[in-house]
């Protein structure tokens, strides 16, 4: 970072909180951010993050090793708050002495945040408002992602630069925060460190890196799209509390939306509860997302994309995304 001195001093806060060189965090993507991709971000001098999604305990705790063997640098897990299993994955964060742990997906469930803050873990928290980014931040979260509806996968209704117009006067002062959604280069970066934040996460930008396992028809899929191609899913019975999800159009598209009319049946006959519907259509995604990235069917699997993915025109090496970005970031500071 000695290269980059401004962005250095503005990220200062976020990357003693990572412990790493530069304050980037990777988004955690499923079935992309495993063991390479991670080890490869974090070597290079950002922060890697495993995304658990639905693994299994089992699952978590050999790829935590498997990524352990790849790199002795920094990185965290990211744990979906509505996981039957949270409590387990918490204890495989505990037993590999996990520094920090990301909770995603909605109000962590009671006793997390202490259960992880139990074994010296640092927690990050995500918020779509700015009430209840406060009172995340109150019972125990150590930082904040503010993400806007720009990005891939699950998503908000707000966009990035109107979360971060309200959320970093008010918490920047006294909190870790970093900004995600729609950061694609790294003139965007600048500003919001000029606004307070202390880094920002990027995942669409990593999703086609060298070092990505994900298929070539996938990554391909993400060269000749263009921003507007990043759709939001649309929500289809008001009963079904589906979180929209931002993705490239295709078959896998308009198969989620006969998923929720399927599911919304199951509620209608009274054959599963709200919790069991919910975890339906996560489970949706995850063998959609797999179709996709692991075995490159991408017109009936899942294409999650922030709309970024304009700006992704090539598969390169992490170093050179975080050197790019961080170039990018340099210059504008220093040019203002």
């Amino acid at each position: 970072m000695t290269s980059f001195p401004k962005s250095a001093a503005m990220m200062q806060r976020g990357i003693d909180f990572l412990g790493c060189e530069t304050a980037i965090l990777c988004g955690a993507m499923s079935w992309v951010s495993e063991r390479n991709l991670v080890s490869a971000i974090s070597n290079a001098g950002g922060f890697g993050v495993i995304a658990c999604g639905a693994m299994t305990p089992e699952l978590l705790d050999g790829e935590i090793a498997a990524t352990k063997a790849m790199t002795d640098k920094p990185f965290g897990v990211n744990l979906i708050t509505m996981h039957p299993q949270i409590f387990d994955l918490i204890e495989v964060c505990k037993k590999h002495g996990i520094a920090h742990v990301v909770l995603a997906g909605g109000i962590p469930p009671k006793g997390s945040v202490e259960a992880i803050k139990e074994f010296g873990a640092k927690v990050i928290v995500f918020a779509p408002t700015l009430a209840l980014a406060k009172k995340l931040l109150r019972s125990g979260g150590d930082a904040l992602v503010i993400e806007g509806m720009e990005a891939g996968g699950h998503i908000g209704p707000v966009s990035t630069s109107v979360l971060a117009q309200e959320f970093l006067p008010e918490l920047a002062k006294d909190h870790i925060v970093f900004v995600a959604g729609g950061i694609g280069r790294g003139e965007a970066i600048a500003s919001y460190l000029e606004m307070g934040a202390c880094g920002v996460q990027l995942g669409t930008r990593f999703a086609c890196a060298s070092e990505s396992i994900a298929h070539e028809n996938f990554k391909k899929a993400f060269f000749r799209a263009k921003a507007r191609d990043a759709e939001a899913s649309v929500q289809v019975d008001p009963r079904l509390p589906v979180i929209p999800v931002r993705a490239l159009k295709n078959k896998g598209t308009e198969e989620f939306t006969a998923k929720q009319i399927e599911v919304a049946g199951l509620l209608d006959r009274e054959e599963v509860d709200m919790g069991e519907a919910q975890l339906q259509i996560e489970h949706y995604w995850a063998g959609a997302l797999r179709r996709a990235v692991i075995d490159g069917d991408v017109e009936n699997g899942s294409l999650m994309a922030g709309q970024s993915v304009g700006m992704v025109k090539t598969e390169e090496p992490v170093a050179d995304i975080i050197a790019e970005l961080m170039q990018q970031c340099e210059a504008a500071l220093t040019g203002r």
